[in-house]
């Protein structure tokens, strides 16, 4: 599933400026989805509620079912499973996905 939200340029800049501490590889720039799952792992409380009142609960889920493995960890997944199943009434995977990195 590929994230359809548009970041609002100014936000995509924030995120990335404050929850991306190395370069990206190579000339392509992260995806949104990279941006909005790094968020998740890493906002405070208060950050996730503001991203959650800004983009909405439902573009926060497509977020997760866009991440790759490792970019969203076990306990922020989980807390952001429970959050956004209560919102949006969708049906979350329990854990994140495992499978290989796509190359």
């Amino acid at each position: 599933m590929t994230l359809a939200l548009r970041l609002p340029p100014q936000l995509a800049s924030d995120l990335e400026r404050k929850y991306f501490w190395w370069e990206p590889i190579g000339a392509v720039p992260r995806s949104e989805a990279r941006l909005l799952a790094q968020a998740m792992s890493f906002a405070t409380f208060a950050e996730g509620l503001e991203l959650e009142r800004n983009l909405g609960s439902d573009a926060l889920a497509d977020a997760m079912l866009s991440a790759e493995p490792g970019w969203i960890d076990p306990r922020s997944w989980e807390f952001w499973r429970g959050r956004l199943q209560r919102a949006t009434g969708r049906a979350l995977p329990e854990n994140a996905s495992r499978e290989s990195i796509r190359c």
